[in-house]
């Protein structure tokens, strides 16, 4: 028996959103494989640097067998984490000499505050007095421990987290500076001193100082100011366009339901233009020229590393995604990112444009905004984000559309413009025959009236539920219905499901009491 213990140590703590802002743990095990063949392709030439794995839907026997064998760098969730160093006996650490902490300013949020500061007191990683550090020292490893911390942005509970794992810690940023901090307050503001409380206050702001963050020189930044009802056409030509522009180069459009992910992949996967029409022959394929992938919270860890393989592997592609794919993943050569839907906090609209301009390549970005969400640039401008305005009407100019007079004025609005209403009609057509992807475009409307409603903070004032135009809302669904009767239709829908579950209940109950 090999009890070589470990080498390092790699405490993988990742955000792993859907919607709504909740966590699945399979998520969590997809980011831990993700790190995991990472690693395995580094050290393919160094044999006797063994990486491992643990996470929760394994068998704790094979992962027992793994700790026994001895790993030398391993990636793993906090729960099973803490549950071998509680009950495994063959897991040595007495040689531990690393412990990092990926996507650090989401460790206390994701509600891993307990289980961080047992795992830190059990490991002998947690600051002490400095009698009580030596004799840790003594009893835990023949080695200096080091404890990193990793995160994009800096913020209260990175603070927080820094406060019972780091001493005298260093700062290391975008600028290359290493600066020695006593503590990191002047950089995040001042903190809740108790840990319970700054993981009880996790419905408040997490960035709710004026923090700047840097971003790539390298990347653009623009956003793009379009009423309501004209998102969803707005939204294809600016693919289209792209695509058109420059065949191969990979785009993340970012959605804040899984339920929208699911209904625009359906739609620019199966759109076509209606039947008779003279264009039919131009777009009888595919009305966007690249392949297209989904990735979201519901889908299980199989599929999803399925799509995170096959889109990194495409020259040309589209992704279509929730925050799931905004931190954590590295996806090469991504030209363009898209934000349909508002992040909500600047340091999340930092995290999802950090998916392009990565390593010194060039990268584009660009927000969506509604007319009445144009006070959001004003919030990301207190963090020194500015963006540029897109050119809208000029790319728009650039389509044709058959059957309707082209505007020469130069003042047309957008919901006027001869483009938007053309593929606006087609669109509503195509969705109205359709009755899968009708459901879906009824589902993704309701989710996302919902979503909007969840704005944090400072942001309830921009994203104002009670403001939103819901015939508009359902226009950027190309539904023809009224919003009420598109909500009549989802209550029916889950009062007939809620039903069903109530009947098989009682169903069951009947055999159970037949057999009894």
């Amino acid at each position: 028996m090999r009890q070589l213990g470990l080498g390092k140590l790699w405490l993988t703590w990742l955000q792993l959103f859907i919607t709504y802002k909740s966590m699945t743990p399979r998520l969590i095990g997809l980011m831990v494989l993700l790190v995991l063949e990472i690693l395995q392709k580094i050290l393919h030439r160094f044999h006797w640097i063994v990486p491992g794995y643990i996470m929760g839907g394994e068998k704790r026997s094979k992962e027992k067998a793994r700790l026994r064998k001895g790993i030398s760098i391993l990636v793993a969730t906090p729960g099973r984490l803490l549950d071998h160093l509680r009950n495994t006996s063959s897991f040595l650490y007495k040689n531990l000499r690393w412990v990092i902490f990926d996507e650090a300013d989401r460790i206390l949020e994701l509600g891993f505050g307990k289980d961080i500061e047992e795992i830190l007191d059990i490991l002998g990683s947690r600051q002490q007095s400095a009698v009580a550090k030596d004799d840790i020292t003594s009893r835990y490893s023949h080695f200096q421990r080091q404890n990193l911390l990793l995160s994009a942005t800096l913020n209260e509970k990175v603070n927080e987290l820094a406060k019972i794992s780091l001493e005298n810690p260093v700062l290391i940023g975008l600028n290359d500076k290493k600066v020695q901090l006593k503590s990191f307050h002047e950089h995040v503001g001042p903190v809740e001193s108790d840990l319970e409380n700054e993981m009880g206050n996790s419905g408040e702001s997490l960035c709710s100082s004026d923090k700047e963050f840097k971003l790539p020189a390298q990347l653009a930044q623009r956003y793009v100011k379009v009423p309501c009802g004209a998102r969803l056409v707005v939204l294809l030509s600016i693919l289209k366009h792209l695509f058109e522009r420059e065949a191969s180069q990979k785009i993340v459009v970012f959605f804040s339901t899984c339920d929208a992910v699911d209904f625009h992949y359906s739609l620019a996967t199966d759109f076509q233009w209606p039947p008779n029409s003279q264009m039919e022959a131009e777009f009888r394929q595919m009305f966007l020229g690249c392949k297209i992938f989904r990735s979201h919270g519901k889908m299980d860890n199989e599929k999803r590393r399925a799509t995170f393989q096959a889109f990194k592997a495409e020259k040309s592609a589209l992704l279509l995604s929730t925050d799931v794919a905004a931190r954590g993943l590295d996806f090469p050569k991504v030209r363009y990112i898209i934000q349909y839907d508002s992040p909500g906090e600047a340091a999340e609209y930092v995290h999802r444009v950090g998916r392009t301009a990565r390593l010194g390549e060039e990268g584009e970005s660009l927000l969506f905004l509604q007319l009445l969400e144009i006070d959001y640039l004003q919030d990301l401008e207190k963090h020194g984000v500015v963006l540029g305005e897109y050119p809208l009407l000029k790319m728009l100019d650039g389509f044709s559309a058959h059957g309707i007079k082209k505007h020469v004025k130069n003042l047309v609005t957008i919901e006027r413009h001869h483009w938007v209403l053309s593929l606006q009609k087609a669109l509503e057509t195509f969705i109205s025959t359709t009755p899968r992807i009708k459901k879906l475009a009824q589902n993704a409307f309701w989710s996302w009236v919902k979503a909007y409603s969840t704005h944090r903070g400072e942001l309830k004032r921009i994203f104002v539920v009670q403001k939103l135009h819901l015939g508009h809302v359902t226009k950027s669904f190309a539904l023809k219905e009224q919003p009420s009767l598109v909500s009549k239709s989802n209550q029916k829908e889950f009062k007939k499901r809620k039903r069903d579950e109530k009947q098989k209940g009682i169903s069951k109950k009947r055999k159970f009491a037949k057999k009894s």
